[in-house]
């Protein structure tokens, strides 16, 4: 319509308008696009500006003032200006605004020409250029809510009655509308409160300036502030490590700057708590806009559980890693020593035979040295093979001395190369324990070695020095090196799983944990002492035995009913040796290198049978079983000969107790032969 032409002038163009305007405010988002329903319905009045204020009611009962829509048509000069929203301060000391929001609370409409408006509203509203004014009070739950104020930038104008009660209804419209959008904002408030209270991660809000208006009860759990201390406090100067603050004066200008990029995704990141612990977090940042106000809003999930969680995991992949590769390794080594015990139980008992037979002293002497070199080797590849096995420890008699003989054959090899002398101090009697000779081989096989990786590298004298000793009811040995020693700082940590101060590929950690638990098996204690004048020494002291006679003792010569022996064995060169140890004490014996039956086997007298373990024919145990079914005598006259007595002992378990085979462990000597023969005799 033409500018300035009243509504009552436009005929039924006030009621369409009115209507639509109605429409509109009676649906559920009625705010959005308010402004221009509001202009379609200001064309029609002829009003050149409306303006829907808001009003909230402060615990002290005092009026804030917002804008919460707005129109103005642009045609005219002035008419554009934004209304003031006047301070609470100055309504209290102006008593025209006081008369005016009095009237407001009790519903009274403020109709005014502009120029009879006094004090600070009448000069605020001739410098926008406004004429006439017109303001509905708009109450929303028996409250007032706020205004519906409508201003003639142009005339001064009487309200007409239609006008009037026009406007009035669209107040009232509002108010409804109003009431229904507080009731479903306060249960989406209750809804998101309730939320960011019960959430298990941290909820941070901050506003535009960095400072916190929300900290959740997870946040004070984490960060170790209450809600109290930290309200209304800087963001940055809070939980914001000091590394991050450079370059930034505020949190808000920390979230402009850094922040920016994390919104909108998960990101990981650090933070820091009121002890100044760093740690590390899952960051989701996110901007939320209420009204007129910019916040963010930081859930952060703590991830220390989740790293140490995910380093276990990693400790029992690193040792389930470490088993297998010790149970590979002792595959390995059960196939070497089966292969390698072949040829030295040959050199053995030759070299024995030699020995006996030999005509002159020297060659009596060399043959003692090739016997002697190749039973050395043949303890080394079983003491190899006894700490790799993965199998539970045996309790028996066992001699330290002979404990720490086996472990320094094992690690001979790797202290002569690398130039470190190894000096030993064995007692002079047996010092018996109950124990796991292989396990107890191993914990001195790892303080040997510990020591040569600690004096690797070092110039000067590098000596180990090995000791056993007996004092009152305890036998033990002790492992010390010249090296550098052991920090304070780490002593008491040494024997903790997986630390390990070694570089990485040389150490894993494991080896002082595994040895303190296999002495602790056999009730024992372990220790750690500072050498003179450097260096490290452990001690291992374990319950002592009652000393038992000394020497070994001689076995009973074979029985005379132990005549004829058959020996089943695919190594024709162990079989012959064998064959030519038991000539040599009186037992006919008969070697074949395959297995048939045992009908076609025992068709000769047969009193003994030696079978070898692993066999392409047939096994040991097979053997066994076949043979006891035919001949249950020869049950206690059974020899299993074997270079993996490990391995022998799980198949030996499977059988019936009262029915397993004797033991024949290659390389074997004459002593060895006649000890078996001795109990088979029994």
């Amino acid at each position: 319509m033409v500018e300035g032409i009243s509504a009552r002038e436009s005929g039924g163009g006030l009621t369409a308008a009115t209507a639509a305007l109605a429409r509109h405010l009676r649906r559920d988002s009625w705010r959005t696009d308010l402004g221009d329903a509001l202009g379609r319905f200001g064309r029609v009045l002829g009003v050149h500006r409306i303006v829907l204020f808001r009003f909230q009611e402060t615990d002290d009962h005092v009026f804030i003032q917002s804008i919460e829509a707005i129109w103005s048509n642009p045609d005219v000069p002035g008419a554009e200006a934004k209304p003031t929203e006047i301070p609470q301060g100055v309504v209290a000391t102006d008593p025209y605004l006081q008369h005016l929001s009095t009237q407001s609370r009790h519903g009274i409409p403020f109709v005014a020409m502009v120029r009879d408006v006094p004090g600070y509203l009448g000069e605020d509203l001739r410098r926008q250029s406004v004429k006439s004014v017109l303001g509905f009070p708009i109450f929303a739950n028996g409250h007032l809510w706020g205004s519906l104020g409508l201003n003639d930038c142009l005339h001064e104008r009487d309200w007409t009655a239609d006008e009037l009660g026009s406007v009035e209804l669209i107040a009232n419209i509002i108010g409804e509308a109003a009431e229904r959008s507080s009731s479903d904002a306060h249960v989406s408030e209750v809804i998101r409160t309730a939320l960011i209270q019960a959430s298990l991660d941290a909820v941070i809000v901050i506003d535009e300036t960095g400072s916190i208006i929300e900290f959740n009860p997870a946040a004070e759990k984490m960060f170790g502030f209450s809600k109290q201390q930290v309200l209304g406090k800087d963001l940055l100067h809070t939980v914001v490590p000091p590394f991050y603050r450079k370059g930034y004066a505020t949190g808000g200008e920390y979230m402009s700057g850094r922040g920016a990029p994390m919104l909108g995704r998960r990101m990981e990141t650090v933070t820091s708590n009121s002890d100044g612990e760093i740690f590390p977090i899952e960051l989701t940042a996110s901007e939320v806009r209420v009204a007129d106000r910019r916040l963010m809003l930081g859930s952060i999930r703590d991830l220390r559980p989740q790293r140490a969680a995910e380093d276990e995991i990693t400790r029992h992949r690193e040792r389930l890693h470490q088993n297998e590769k010790m149970a590979a390794m002792g595959s390995l080594l059960a196939g070497v020593s089966h292969e390698l015990n072949n040829p030295l139980a040959v050199v053995v008992a030759q070299s024995t035979l030699l020995h006996e037979f030999a005509g002159d002293p020297q060659t009596k002497l060399r043959a003692e040295k090739v016997r002697a070199a190749a039973e050395r080797c043949g303890r080394i590849v079983k003491s190899f093979l006894g700490m790799v096995r993965l199998r539970p420890p045996e309790q028996s008699d066992t001699d330290l001395n002979t404990v720490v003989r086996a472990a320094l054959e094992v690690t001979a090899y790797g202290a002569r190369s690398s130039g470190i002398s190894i000096d030993t101090d064995l007692a002079g009697e047996r010092l018996l324990v109950k124990g796991d000779a292989d396990h107890l081989t191993q914990v001195v096989a790892n303080f040997l070695v510990n020591s040569q990786h600690a004096l690797a590298g070092r110039s000067g004298e590098r000596r180990i020095k090995v000791r056993t000793f007996r004092k009152d009811s305890v036998c033990g040995f002790a492992v010390e090196d010249s090296g550098p020693g052991v920090a304070d700082a780490i002593k008491d940590r040494i024997f903790e799983s997986y630390f390990t101060t070694k570089p990485v590929g040389v150490g894993t950690g494991i080896g002082l944990s595994i040895s303190r638990s296999i002495v602790e098996r056999h009730h024992g204690t372990v220790r750690l002492e500072d050498a003179e004048p450097h260096g490290a020494r452990f001690v291992v002291e374990l319950p002592a035995l009652a000393q038992t006679a000394q020497g070994a003792q001689t076995p009973e010569a074979p029985r005379r009913e132990l005549r004829h022996a058959l020996i089943i064995d695919d190594e024709p060169d162990v079989a012959s040796s064998l064959a030519d140890i038991l000539e040599l004490m009186g037992v006919k014996a008969r070697a074949t290198a395959t297995w048939t039956s045992a009908e076609d086997m025992l068709r000769e007298p047969t009193d003994l049978i030696f079978s070898d373990l692993r066999m392409p024919c047939a096994d040991g145990a097979s053997i066994f079983r076949a043979v006891v079914e035919k001949r249950p005598d020869l049950a206690s006259r059974f020899v299993l000969v074997t270079g993996d007595l490990l391995g022998a002992r799980a198949e030996i378990d499977r059988l019936p107790h009262g029915m397993r085979p004797l033991v024949l462990e290659k390389p074997f000597s004459t002593l060895d032969v006649r000890s078996v023969l001795a109990q088979a005799g029994d």
